[in-house]
Order: C-alpha cells, then sequence, then structure tokens
C-alpha cells in the first residue's frame, strides 16, 4: 500500500508542526488513506470539514432541544471542545467532540425540563445541571491523567464487558418514558419522524444513509410545518450575528450521585473511539488514551461552566471516516471552525429551536433505543457469555434499576436510576466475581483449569480432570438455574 511507510512513522513526538500534502491533494489512490497527519488541499479539506459538520449536526442539537439549553452556546462549546482536543492529543487523534446524550437523564431529573410543557428552563435548575456537568468532566479528566501515566488495565479489571455494555444500556433505556412523553405532544409528526430516519437509513447508500437522523428531523420538520405546529416568532426577533448566551454554574452536591456514573459512559465512548480509529489506520494509539480522556473531561468542564451540554467523541464522525478514509485532524479543525461560525448566528440558533416536541419525540426514540443498542453491541463484539450466572445477573439487575428508575436519597444526596444501576452492575459483578473464585464456582475459572488439566503431560487418556483441578471442582459449568 502506498501509506505503508507511513504508517511506521512515529507519532507523538510533538515535533510535527502542521500538515503534510497527502499526494497532490487532488486524488486518493485506490487502497489508500489520509492520515491523521496529512490533509488535501485546503478547499478539499474544507469540503471534508463541513461534511462532519452536518454528520454530528442532527444528534449534537437533539441534546439542548431535548434539556433545554441553548442550542448556539452548545454548538459554540463543541468548537471550542474539539480545537482544544485536537491540541491536547497533538494533532494525531481525529475527532468531533458533539453533545453527549449520556448527560440526558441526570440534566432532566435536575431541571424537570419538559420540551411539551411550552416553558423556558428556569435559570437556578440550569445552573445546577450545569454544575453536575463540571463534576463529570472535572472526574473524567482526572481518569485520564490517571490512564496517561499509569494505563489502562485497570480500567478493563473494574469494568469488564458485561459490566460497560450494561451501564451504556441502561442509560438509553431509563430515558425511555421521556421519548414517549414527546411523542403523546405530536403522534402523527413523531411517526413520520421515525419512518423517516428508518427509511433513509436503508433507501440511501453512504452519506445520505449515514446521516438518517438529520434527514428524519428535517422531513419530520416539514410535517410538523404543514401541520401548524410551527412557531417562528423567536426566530424574527433574533439578530443575525452576536455571540451565544453564557450561563454561570452553581453546585449541589446533592446531586453527584446523578451525574458521576455518567463517567463511565464517556470513558467506554472514548477508549471505543481510539480503538476504532487505531483498526481504521492500522496504527497503535492506545498511548493516546489518557490525553483523549484528559481532552473530553476538560472541554465538558468548559462546556458546564458556560451553558453548554457535556461532550463526547461521536460515532457519527467515525462514519464519515470509514466512508471517505480521510482521517485528517486538519478537517476536524475546520469543522470546528465552521461550527464556531455558525454558533455565532443568533437567528439559526432559534431556527434550530423551533423544532417542535413531536419531531424530538421521534428522534429521541430512534436515538435512546440505539444508545441502549450499543450496550448489546459491547456485548456482541466481546462475546459476553450469558450462560454465566455472574455475567447475567450482573446484566439483569442492573437494567430493571435503571428502567424501573430506582431512587435511594441517603442523607440529603439523591440517587436515580442510572447511578444505581451503574453502581450494581460494578458491585454485583466484582463481589459475584470475587466470590466464585473464592469457592471455586467461577464457570470461567472451572473452564480454565480444565483446560490445564487436558494439557498437562502426565494427562493420559481417560485421566479424570478433576484430579488436576485445585479446587476440587467435579463437574462442568452448568446453566443459570441448573440443579445442583
Amino acid at each position: 500500500m502506498a501509506d505503508s511507510a507511513q504508517t511506521d512513522t512515529h507519532i507523538g513526538s510533538g515535533s510535527r508542526r502542521g500538515w503534510r500534502l497527502h499526494g497532490d491533494g487532488r486524488t486518493i489512490a485506490p487502497g489508500e488513506k489520509v492520515l491523521p497527519e496529512e490533509r488535501l488541499s485546503w478547499p478539499r479539506t474544507i469540503s471534508i470539514g463541513a461534511q462532519h459538520v452536518v454528520a454530528m449536526f442532527g444528534a449534537t442539537f437533539l441534546v439542548p432541544l431535548l434539556t433545554g439549553f441553548p442550542p448556539s452556546t452548545t454548538l459554540f462549546f463543541t468548537a471550542i471542545g474539539t480545537l482544544l482536543f485536537l491540541l491536547i492529543t497533538k494533532g494525531m487523534m481525529p475527532s468531533y467532540l458533539g453533545s453527549s446524550f449520556g448527560l440526558l437523564a441526570p440534566i432532566g431529573a435536575v431541571t424537570g425540563f419538559s420540551a411539551t410543557a411550552g416553558e423556558d428552563l428556569e435559570p437556578h435548575a440550569m445552573a445546577l445541571a450545569q454544575g453536575g456537568i463540571i463534576s463529570v468532566g472535572v472526574t473524567l479528566a482526572l481518569v485520564g491523567l490517571v490512564v496517561h501515566f499509569v494505563g489502562v488495565r485497570w480500567i478493563e479489571v473494574t469494568m469488564p464487558p458485561v459490566v460497560t455494555g450494561a451501564i451504556v444500556a441502561l442509560i438509553g433505556l431509563n430515558l425511555a418514558p421521556a421519548a414517549w412523553d414527546w411523542v403523546k405532544a405530536a403522534p402523527l409528526t413523531a411517526v413520520i419522524t421515525i419512518v423517516a430516519i428508518l427509511l433513509t437509513t436503508v433507501l440511501f447508500r453512504g452519506m445520505l444513509g449515514r446521516l438518517s437522523i438529520l434527514i428524519g428531523v428535517l422531513i419530520g420538520y416539514g410535517a410538523a410545518w404543514l401541520q401548524g405546529e410551527l412557531d417562528f416568532s423567536t426566530v424574527t426577533e433574533a439578530s443575525w450575528v452576536g455571540l451565544p448566551a453564557f450561563h454561570a454554574p452553581a453546585f449541589d452536591l446533592g446531586y453527584l450521585g446523578l451525574f458521576l456514573p455518567v463517567v463511565l459512559v464517556l470513558i467506554a465512548e472514548n477508549i471505543g473511539h481510539v480503538k476504532s480509529v487505531a483498526a481504521m489506520t492500522g496504527r497503535d494509539l492506545d498511548h493516546l488514551t489518557g490525553r483523549t480522556l484528559f481532552a473530553d473531561g476538560f472541554s465538558t468542564i468548559l462546556a458546564g461552566s458556560g451553558g453548554g451540554s457535556g461532550t463526547t467523541t461521536y460515532a457519527e464522525n467515525i462514519g464519515v471516516m470509514a466512508a471517505t478514509r480521510i482521517f485528517s485532524t486538519a478537517a476536524y479543525m475546520c469543522a470546528a471552525v465552521i461550527a464556531l461560525i455558525l454558533s455565532m448566528l443568533p437567528k439559526f440558533g432559534e431556527i434550530i429551536a423551533t423544532i417542535p416536541p413531536g419531531v424530538l419525540g421521534g428522534a429521541a426514540t430512534v436515538l435512546y433505543g440505539m444508545i441502549g443498542m450499543l450496550g448489546v453491541r459491547i456485548w456482541v463484539e466481546n462475546k459476553v457469555d450469558f450462560s454465566n450466572p455472574i455475567n447475567l445477573n450482573t446484566a439483569a439487575v442492573s437494567l430493571i434499576v435503571a428502567i424501573a428508575n430506582f431512587t435511594w436519597t441517603p442523607g440529603g444526596l439523591q440517587f436515580e436510576g442510572i447511578a444505581l444501576g451503574t453502581a450494581s452492575a460494578i458491585i454485583i459483578y466484582q463481589v459475584m466475581k470475587a466470590i466464585a473464585r473464592w469457592r471455586g464456582t467461577d464457570p470461567d475459572l472451572v473452564a480454565e483449569n480444565f483446560a490445564e488439566a487436558a494439557h498437562r503431560p502426565d494427562a493420559g487418556v481417560g485421566a479424570d480432570p478433576s484430579e488436576a483441578d485445585p479446587n476440587g471442582i467435579d463437574d462442568a459449568p452448568r446453566e443459570p438455574g441448573s440443579p445442583s
């Protein structure tokens, strides 16, 4: 391959300045890819950057609309966060930091905002939610520092795939009632939006198929307009050019239990992003994991400080890279600049804010379900064995706790479904695993012992593997619920 020699180039030294031109800057030969430190001609790079803005646009703007936060302010901080992310990762990790859906549930729990109520978000409630967002950012940044100096192994031990998948899944499933509330406000518009998203996914190839959320929202918006569900009064009053509205945060320790579990989701998303980019570029990027986590944490702190939603890496932009084979961080710099310009057009922000509840409900139904299925995807890709009762009970209890939104308020602190479900997943897995290993009832350990016994030099034909088992186990791993 033409770029094979470049793939072996040492990266991360910080000595490189700018981006080198890929070939003639106009074409990409079959089988080649544009690496992070490369770029095409600037007009082409800017167009790819605009494509990244379009890819993240639908999901990123849905977060402030679902939470009542100012859309322009959120877009402003995603742009600033992306620029800082590129700087902190030394231009070697391509990513756009869009709005995190993991924060929807805790923000909603604090603010009580409903898109169907027709009321503005209460300023003090918004400030308290911002304080929670900042706490997530600070924690994530600290985790990033630890990972940078210690490594990522401790995260993998604490949160194996069964736990990570459960946490990601329970956040999406916990949000399901909110989607239903929006759908009830305008059922026909919501159904049109859902159908448009689903059909776009399968009718179109390439980028159009990947922009199903954005296209579905546009079609739903048109349907809402035909039914007279839109109010453009705020659009006509807005200026053409101006800074976004910034808001100061406030803090209440009682809400920490709602927000801190989201850190685990952001860790999983960021690590997954690093692994995805590494697989597509053919590079080992593990040494950038700590920088990635810290950069996302720092970006989330800034967003919370000024009135924006927390940030995270985006699967939508991974899709663009997979389709184009262009991993240039110069394109992401252009995307951030384009988003920054759009955030300073108040009339544009007010147009976005006119998206009605029915459209939000339709899009949220798909997106919240996608979040839940991302957790399932983690289980599938890591081949989590649910015939193992430890894995089965870890997922079962944590999901029910989150879906039913169990609540616990000790000493003025408030812990709801996501926090309790997250804690359940981690604690149940670790405690059951420890007891099972101590008692010799861990199916994984039993399988390991049988495998070791079968491969021992002195294990003759017909040898009883249980005799070589130091734990004295004399039967194969049982199915959950099977009689002993």
